[in-house]
Protein backbone atom coordinates (compact mmCIF):
# COMPACT_ATOMS: atom_id res chain seq x y z
CA UNK A 1 0.00 0.00 0.00
CA UNK A 2 1.25 3.46 -0.89
CA UNK A 3 1.55 6.53 1.31
CA UNK A 4 -0.69 9.40 0.26
CA UNK A 5 2.22 11.88 0.18
CA UNK A 6 4.07 9.65 -2.30
CA UNK A 7 1.01 9.40 -4.55
CA UNK A 8 0.51 13.17 -4.24
CA UNK A 9 4.12 13.78 -5.29
CA UNK A 10 3.67 11.47 -8.27
CA UNK A 11 0.53 13.37 -9.32
CA UNK A 12 2.35 16.68 -8.81
CA UNK A 13 5.28 15.58 -11.01
CA UNK A 14 3.19 13.84 -13.69
CA UNK A 15 0.74 16.74 -13.95
CA UNK A 16 3.66 19.16 -14.39
CA UNK A 17 5.21 16.85 -17.01
CA UNK A 18 1.95 16.59 -18.97
CA UNK A 19 0.74 20.19 -18.71
CA UNK A 20 3.88 22.20 -18.11
CA UNK A 21 2.08 23.81 -15.16
CA UNK A 22 2.24 23.47 -11.40
CA UNK A 23 -0.87 21.86 -9.97
CA UNK A 24 -2.82 23.85 -7.41
CA UNK A 25 -3.62 22.29 -4.08
CA UNK A 26 -7.37 22.02 -4.64
CA UNK A 27 -6.89 20.13 -7.91
CA UNK A 28 -4.35 17.84 -6.24
CA UNK A 29 -6.84 16.85 -3.52
CA UNK A 30 -9.56 16.11 -6.05
CA UNK A 31 -7.26 14.05 -8.28
CA UNK A 32 -6.11 12.11 -5.21
CA UNK A 33 -9.72 11.33 -4.36
CA UNK A 34 -10.39 10.12 -7.92
CA UNK A 35 -7.20 8.01 -7.79
CA UNK A 36 -8.39 6.38 -4.57
CA UNK A 37 -11.83 5.71 -6.06
CA UNK A 38 -10.31 4.32 -9.28
CA UNK A 39 -7.95 2.07 -7.33
CA UNK A 40 -10.92 0.59 -5.50
CA UNK A 41 -12.87 0.22 -8.77
CA UNK A 42 -9.98 -1.64 -10.45
CA UNK A 43 -8.35 -3.60 -7.63
CA UNK A 44 -11.01 -3.61 -4.91
CA UNK A 45 -8.37 -2.10 -2.61
CA UNK A 46 -7.59 1.49 -1.64
CA UNK A 47 -4.25 2.76 -2.92
CA UNK A 48 -3.38 4.43 0.39
CA UNK A 49 -4.65 4.16 3.98
CA UNK A 50 -4.95 7.87 4.73
CA UNK A 51 -8.45 9.30 4.60
CA UNK A 52 -10.22 12.33 3.21
CA UNK A 53 -12.43 14.81 5.00
CA UNK A 54 -15.56 16.38 3.55
CA UNK A 55 -14.41 19.97 3.15
CA UNK A 56 -16.87 22.44 1.62
CA UNK A 57 -15.10 22.31 -1.77
CA UNK A 58 -14.81 18.52 -1.87
CA UNK A 59 -12.57 15.81 -0.42
CA UNK A 60 -9.36 16.96 1.28
CA UNK A 61 -6.55 14.86 2.77
CA UNK A 62 -5.03 16.42 5.90
CA UNK A 63 -1.60 14.82 5.37
CA UNK A 64 -1.34 16.36 1.91
CA UNK A 65 -2.71 19.70 3.12
CA UNK A 66 -0.01 19.80 5.83
CA UNK A 67 2.83 19.07 3.41
CA UNK A 68 1.78 20.70 0.11
CA UNK A 69 4.12 23.32 -1.26
CA UNK A 70 4.29 24.88 -4.74
CA UNK A 71 7.47 22.81 -5.17
CA UNK A 72 5.71 19.53 -4.33
CA UNK A 73 5.29 17.61 -1.12
CA UNK A 74 7.38 19.13 1.64
CA UNK A 75 8.35 15.68 2.96
CA UNK A 76 11.96 14.57 3.26
CA UNK A 77 11.59 10.91 2.30
CA UNK A 78 9.36 10.70 -0.77
CA UNK A 79 9.24 7.14 -2.11
CA UNK A 80 8.60 5.95 -5.63
CA UNK A 81 5.13 4.43 -6.07
CA UNK A 82 4.50 1.06 -7.74
CA UNK A 83 3.99 0.79 -11.49
CA UNK A 84 0.36 -0.23 -10.94
CA UNK A 85 -0.30 2.82 -8.74
CA UNK A 86 1.48 5.09 -11.21
CA UNK A 87 -0.61 3.67 -14.06
CA UNK A 88 -3.85 4.34 -12.19
CA UNK A 89 -2.76 7.85 -11.21
CA UNK A 90 -1.62 8.69 -14.74
CA UNK A 91 -4.98 7.55 -16.14
CA UNK A 92 -6.78 9.85 -13.71
CA UNK A 93 -4.56 12.78 -14.67
CA UNK A 94 -5.26 12.11 -18.34
CA UNK A 95 -9.01 11.93 -17.68
CA UNK A 96 -9.44 14.81 -15.23
CA UNK A 97 -6.24 16.88 -15.28
CA UNK A 98 -7.38 19.34 -17.94
CA UNK A 99 -10.48 20.28 -15.93
CA UNK A 100 -10.41 23.37 -13.74
CA UNK A 101 -10.17 22.87 -9.99
CA UNK A 102 -13.69 24.22 -9.51
CA UNK A 103 -15.07 21.77 -12.08
CA UNK A 104 -13.38 18.89 -10.23
CA UNK A 105 -14.88 20.21 -7.01
CA UNK A 106 -18.30 20.24 -8.64
CA UNK A 107 -17.83 16.63 -9.81
CA UNK A 108 -16.75 15.55 -6.32
CA UNK A 109 -19.91 17.12 -4.89
CA UNK A 110 -21.92 14.49 -6.77
CA UNK A 111 -20.12 11.65 -4.98
CA UNK A 112 -22.12 9.82 -2.31
CA UNK A 113 -19.05 9.73 -0.07
CA UNK A 114 -18.73 13.52 -0.03
CA UNK A 115 -22.48 14.03 0.44
CA UNK A 116 -22.52 11.63 3.41
CA UNK A 117 -19.58 13.44 5.02
CA UNK A 118 -21.52 16.70 4.79
CA UNK A 119 -24.66 15.56 6.61
CA UNK A 120 -25.77 18.11 9.17
CA UNK A 121 -23.71 20.93 7.64
CA UNK A 122 -25.02 23.99 5.86
CA UNK A 123 -23.90 24.62 2.26
CA UNK A 124 -20.63 26.56 2.34
CA UNK A 125 -19.87 25.51 5.89
CA UNK A 126 -16.44 24.01 6.46
CA UNK A 127 -16.48 20.38 7.44
CA UNK A 128 -14.02 17.86 8.76
CA UNK A 129 -16.00 14.62 8.94
CA UNK A 130 -14.02 11.66 7.65
CA UNK A 131 -15.13 10.34 4.29
CA UNK A 132 -15.79 6.66 4.81
CA UNK A 133 -13.79 4.22 2.68
CA UNK A 134 -16.98 2.17 2.43
CA UNK A 135 -18.74 5.18 0.89
CA UNK A 136 -15.85 5.57 -1.57
CA UNK A 137 -16.38 1.88 -2.42
CA UNK A 138 -20.01 2.67 -3.22
CA UNK A 139 -18.87 5.54 -5.46
CA UNK A 140 -16.39 3.16 -7.13
CA UNK A 141 -19.27 0.83 -8.04
CA UNK A 142 -20.65 3.62 -10.24
CA UNK A 143 -17.40 4.12 -12.13
CA UNK A 144 -16.68 2.54 -15.48
CA UNK A 145 -12.86 2.46 -15.44
CA UNK A 146 -11.25 3.87 -18.54
CA UNK A 147 -7.78 3.18 -19.93
CA UNK A 148 -6.46 6.43 -21.38
CA UNK A 149 -3.47 4.75 -23.02
CA UNK A 150 -5.58 2.30 -25.02
CA UNK A 151 -8.53 4.73 -25.29
CA UNK A 152 -10.95 2.03 -24.14
CA UNK A 153 -13.00 1.14 -21.12
CA UNK A 154 -11.55 -1.82 -19.22
CA UNK A 155 -14.66 -3.91 -19.86
CA UNK A 156 -14.12 -3.53 -23.63
CA UNK A 157 -10.87 -5.48 -23.58
CA UNK A 158 -11.49 -9.02 -24.82
CA UNK A 159 -9.12 -10.55 -22.32
CA UNK A 160 -10.17 -8.35 -19.40
CA UNK A 161 -10.25 -10.08 -16.07
CA UNK A 162 -12.13 -8.73 -13.12
CA UNK A 163 -9.73 -8.43 -10.22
Amino acid sequence: MERVVDVAQYIYDEYKRQSGEIIDEMKLHKLLYFVQRESIALTNEPMFPEHFEGWKYGPVCKEVRASFDVDGMNVSNIRKISLESAYIAKNIILQYGALASWKLSEISHNELSWKNSRKGLQPGQNGNAVISIEDIRKDAENVRPYDSVWDMYYDEFEDAEVV
